[in-house]
Protein backbone atom coordinates (compact mmCIF):
# COMPACT_ATOMS: atom_id res chain seq x y z
CA UNK A 1 0.00 0.00 0.00
CA UNK A 2 2.81 2.11 0.57
CA UNK A 3 4.55 1.47 -2.45
CA UNK A 4 1.32 2.70 -4.58
CA UNK A 5 1.20 5.98 -2.64
CA UNK A 6 4.38 6.85 -3.42
CA UNK A 7 4.49 6.25 -7.13
CA UNK A 8 1.79 8.74 -7.23
CA UNK A 9 3.89 10.99 -5.46
CA UNK A 10 6.35 10.51 -7.78
CA UNK A 11 4.47 11.20 -11.06
CA UNK A 12 2.90 14.26 -9.56
CA UNK A 13 6.06 16.04 -9.15
CA UNK A 14 7.08 14.40 -12.64
CA UNK A 15 4.17 16.03 -13.88
CA UNK A 16 4.60 19.55 -11.71
CA UNK A 17 8.52 19.64 -12.94
CA UNK A 18 7.05 19.30 -16.57
CA UNK A 19 4.38 21.65 -16.41
CA UNK A 20 6.87 24.28 -14.84
CA UNK A 21 9.48 23.73 -17.19
CA UNK A 22 7.24 25.00 -20.17
CA UNK A 23 6.32 27.75 -18.40
CA UNK A 24 9.68 29.17 -18.10
CA UNK A 25 10.37 27.65 -22.28
CA UNK A 26 7.28 30.58 -22.82
CA UNK A 27 8.75 32.86 -20.59
CA UNK A 28 12.28 33.23 -22.30
CA UNK A 29 10.92 32.90 -25.62
CA UNK A 30 8.55 35.81 -24.80
CA UNK A 31 11.22 38.34 -23.48
CA UNK A 32 11.45 41.27 -26.24
CA UNK A 33 14.11 43.08 -24.34
CA UNK A 34 16.40 40.39 -24.61
CA UNK A 35 16.34 39.81 -27.87
CA UNK A 36 16.67 43.38 -29.11
CA UNK A 37 19.86 43.81 -31.26
CA UNK A 38 21.19 46.85 -32.73
CA UNK A 39 22.39 48.00 -36.25
CA UNK A 40 25.16 49.37 -36.66
CA UNK A 41 26.97 50.89 -39.19
CA UNK A 42 31.00 50.02 -40.35
CA UNK A 43 32.71 53.84 -40.60
CA UNK A 44 36.58 54.75 -41.57
CA UNK A 45 37.78 57.67 -39.13
CA UNK A 46 40.16 60.20 -41.06
CA UNK A 47 43.50 57.99 -39.86
CA UNK A 48 42.09 54.89 -41.74
CA UNK A 49 40.78 53.06 -38.54
CA UNK A 50 37.61 50.85 -39.54
CA UNK A 51 35.26 51.65 -36.41
CA UNK A 52 31.45 50.95 -35.73
CA UNK A 53 28.70 52.85 -35.00
CA UNK A 54 25.31 53.20 -33.74
CA UNK A 55 22.82 53.71 -36.81
CA UNK A 56 20.52 55.59 -34.39
CA UNK A 57 22.84 58.13 -33.82
CA UNK A 58 24.29 59.01 -37.87
CA UNK A 59 22.09 62.05 -39.07
CA UNK A 60 19.86 61.26 -41.94
CA UNK A 61 19.52 63.37 -44.58
CA UNK A 62 23.13 64.93 -45.11
CA UNK A 63 24.56 66.00 -48.70
CA UNK A 64 27.31 63.27 -50.42
CA UNK A 65 31.06 64.16 -50.46
CA UNK A 66 32.71 64.76 -53.70
CA UNK A 67 35.58 62.23 -54.71
CA UNK A 68 38.27 65.16 -54.56
CA UNK A 69 36.57 66.12 -51.05
CA UNK A 70 37.84 62.44 -50.01
CA UNK A 71 41.02 62.11 -51.04
CA UNK A 72 41.98 64.96 -49.04
CA UNK A 73 40.34 63.59 -46.08
CA UNK A 74 41.86 60.39 -46.00
CA UNK A 75 45.53 60.68 -44.67
CA UNK A 76 48.29 58.69 -45.95
CA UNK A 77 51.26 58.22 -44.08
Amino acid sequence: MQDKEHKVTRRKFAGWLGVLSLFTMAGAALMPWKNKKTKTVKMLTWDGKLVEIDASLLASGSKKISDKDLQNWVKTK
